[in-house]
């Protein structure tokens, strides 16, 4: 299906996934948002695909929502239907059973910056910002930005963040745990294929259900997610990579993972 808000791609078992709004700074419109949405779906339903990399422009990730659109919801039930849309999207994300990783270059905020935040992993180059400045316009993140920022970088920075509009640049995004790693702008793509291809490496349904466990286990009680982590490495012992993944530790060989 051909797209014109993003671009994707697929080769070595990782999608590729482009937004390419470049007369807007990939800025998240709600046209760009069903795309998107559609691109998952499509990665959802191939077993070809283990490993998504959600990457922006050298300049901008996507520099927030498309403030030509939202300047025209006059109201809270159209504010509702915008944001209904972009949480199901970035949701999407989240719950994707495979691994993606946000390749941010340039700017990531407001709507961008929430976009990385449903990623599992972030690679930044050295240009990357990162703010949620909704503060500064009267409104606040509406696409998880007060939900996901403090569980990631903690409550107190979160607040700052979230309460002045500030910006971050890379090196402090790495300091308060944000992104993973940076990397110099030139090689941000190749950076990121290369942790993509590590990671596709792995069996695929351990890769699934640690995604899970992690993801399910931080909105549980500790005790209950303890018992989530369990039945997740249970369900594992019933696939053939288990028992090739151990054989081949014993035999002191390479394994040959099938991904079943």
């Amino acid at each position: 299906m051909a797209y014109n808000t993003v671009i994707y791609e697929k080769s070595d078992r990782i999608g590729t996934i482009t937004l390419n709004r470049p007369g807007s700074m990939n800025s998240l419109s709600s046209e760009l948002l069903k795309e998107l949405d559609h691109v998952l779906t499509e990665i959802d339903n191939d077993d070809e695909v283990k490993v998504v990399i959600l990457a922006g422009s050298d300049k901008y990730f996507a520099a927030g929502a498309d403030i030509t659109e939202i300047g025209q919801i006059k109201n809270p039930k159209d504010a509702h239907r915008f944001l209904k849309m972009a949480q199901s999207v970035f949701n999407h994300i989240e719950d994707l059973e495979k691994p993606v990783i946000a390749a941010v270059g340039g700017l990531a905020l407001g709507g961008g910056c929430e976009l990385t935040l449903a990623c599992d992993l972030r690679i930044a180059s050295e240009n990357a910002t990162f703010g949620q400045p909704e503060i500064k316009i009267g409104v606040i993140p509406g696409a998880g930005g007060t939900q996901r920022l403090p569980r990631i970088v903690g409550v107190t920075k979160a607040k700052e963040l979230l309460y002045t509009g500030d910006f971050m640049d890379a090196q402090e995004a790495w300091r308060t745990g944000l992104i993973n790693k940076i990397v110099p702008a030139a090689s941000l793509m190749e950076e990121a294929r290369k942790m993509a291809l590590k990671i596709a490496r792995q069996p695929g349904e351990a890769l699934k259900m640690t995604k899970l466990a992690v993801n399910g286990g931080l909105n549980m009680e500790i005790k209950c997610a303890m018992a989530y982590e369990a039945r997740c490495f249970e369900m594992l012992f019933s696939t053939e990579d288990q028992k090739e993944g151990m054989s081949a530790f014993i035999g002191k060989r390479k394994p040959e993972f099938k991904d079943r």
